[in-house]
């Protein structure tokens, strides 16, 4: 044997060496983090489970820890992040469509892609103080769920872009040539085809930004989000026939009532347990680590919600 292929054989054995070296070091930082955060849900769950009653869904923040609940701050929860997927979705997927597909290769079009980028990671106190100026002040739109909803969606709006941009440029060229071949125009390309094939890491984005904004709280207390709040906000329907708020009047339907609940104030879970962990009693320590659990059951909830979507979209596309 030649000392050169002596040398060969010895560098590929380090190499080696060191891959696995790297592998294991790899699945200990893996297994400690796992570890370490099972220990921090575990800690959440056994102190708070006992005060998971139905008393403390329906019963509002007060001063006496054995009366308090969260049924207002779930409540707001719910409203915000529905506002928040409601307007971040489609606009963050159309975006990301838009700048894949249809914007030009250009100066302008790599200055938005960098920016878009760059905006993801920014803190999350900056957007409270971009909605407090622009939402509060200049459109007058005051402090409430209407204001936090659209906060939050500018929070994941470029979380959505670039993970719905990724998920089309993963998409083969011949998947898109082939439609271009039977005559199928841009569009049809890419919402009978693109679209359903890119659908189940779209999905993924939309999980990863919603579970960032359902636990924020800096950007909601930038814009007045309440610590203590014992009402909630007017429901959209009544409880009476005809159940829909309408008038005798044009037009028949009323809008401002219907819609009055975007205008109301509001707090949400993570700031009802910022407020319960800083009063000095034992008993507010276990409703926060309580409130804490229903946030990370909502939390694993909507995953589980997207991830059974996915899985419902991918197993129609094999079919």
């Amino acid at each position: 044997m030649s000392s050169e292929n002596f040398v060969d054989i010895n560098n590929i054995s380090k190499r080696k060496i060191i891959d696995n070296c790297f592998a294991i070091l790899g699945l200990l930082i893996i297994f400690v983090a796992i570890f370490i955060l099972l220990g921090l849900v575990l800690q959440i769950l056994i102190e708070g489970l006992p005060r998971l009653t139905p008393q403390f869904f329906v019963s509002f923040p007060s001063r006496k820890a054995e009366q308090a609940g969260i049924f207002s701050a779930w409540v707001g929860t719910s409203l915000v992040m529905f506002v928040t997927a409601f307007v971040s979705i489609p606009l963050g997927v159309a975006s990301g469509i838009y700048l894949e597909e249809y914007a030009r290769k250009n100066l302008l079009s790599a200055i938005i892609e960098i920016n878009v980028t760059n905006l993801a990671g920014v803190p999350s106190i900056v957007y409270g103080l971009l909605a407090l100026g622009l939402f509060v002040y200049k459109f007058q739109l005051g402090q409430s769920v209407l204001t936090a909803g659209l906060t939050l969606a500018l929070l994941i709006l470029p979380v959505v872009i670039v993970t719905t941009r990724e998920a089309i440029r993963a998409i083969p060229i011949s998947l898109r040539e082939a439609s271009y071949a039977v005559g199928a125009t841009k569009w049809q390309t890419i919402w009978d085809h693109i679209l359903p094939y890119s659908s189940g890491s779209i999905l993924t984005g939309i999980i990863i930004g919603l579970a960032r904004a359902i636990g924020q709280t800096a950007p909601l207390v930038t814009i007045g989000a309440l610590t203590f709040i014992a009402f909630l906000p007017d429901p959209p329907i009544s409880s009476e026939f005809p159940y829909l708020p309408l008038q005798t009047t044009f037009p028949f339907f009323n809008f401002q009532q219907f819609f009055a609940w975007l205008n109301s104030p509001f707090t949400v879970l993570p700031i009802q347990m910022f407020t319960w962990v800083s009063r000095p009693e034992q008993e507010f320590q276990i409703n926060a680590a309580a409130a804490g659990t229903v946030l990370l059951m909502m939390t694993l909830g909507v995953n589980g919600i997207a991830i059974y979507l996915r899985y419902r979209l991918r197993q129609g596309i094999k079919w």
